[in-house]
């Protein structure tokens, strides 16, 4: 079964690590040294997060001579950015309705004395 690109995207996003490695190559190109380098993991490790990220789209990789290095490929991010704000505009009418609704509450019910004025 054929895992569909949010998914895989989603997933890649769901480990902090590989969110931390998003992070530092959102400032400019790295190799695996430099992007290990915050991390108390191996480089195996932080290569098999890069290979997580390059199969979700969100990153590149190249190679020259020995060196390998990594870019930030922020299409996906905004693929799974645009998938979300359908849910925040949702939210947003909800919170919108539950406010409008809490002032015709308060409109309707009489005043309430103030119990922290009424310490004498």
């Amino acid at each position: 079964m054929a895992t569909d690109r949010l998914s895989v995207i989603f997933a890649a996003l769901a480990d902090p690590t590989r969110r931390a490695i998003l992070a530092r190559l959102a400032d400019g190109e790295a190799n695996v040294s430099e992007l290990a380098e915050p991390f108390t993991i191996s480089l195996p490790a932080i290569s098999r997060h890069l290979k997580v990220l390059e199969r979700a789209g969100l990153i590149s990789r190249s190679r020259t001579a020995q060196w390998r290095s990594s870019r930030l490929d922020a299409e996906p991010l905004r693929e799974a950015t645009a998938w979300m704000e359908r849910y925040r505009q949702f939210w947003d009418t909800s919170f919108d309705r539950l406010d409008a609704h809490l002032r015709r509450i308060q409109a309707t019910q009489p005043a309430q004395p103030d119990p922290r004025q009424e310490q004498d």
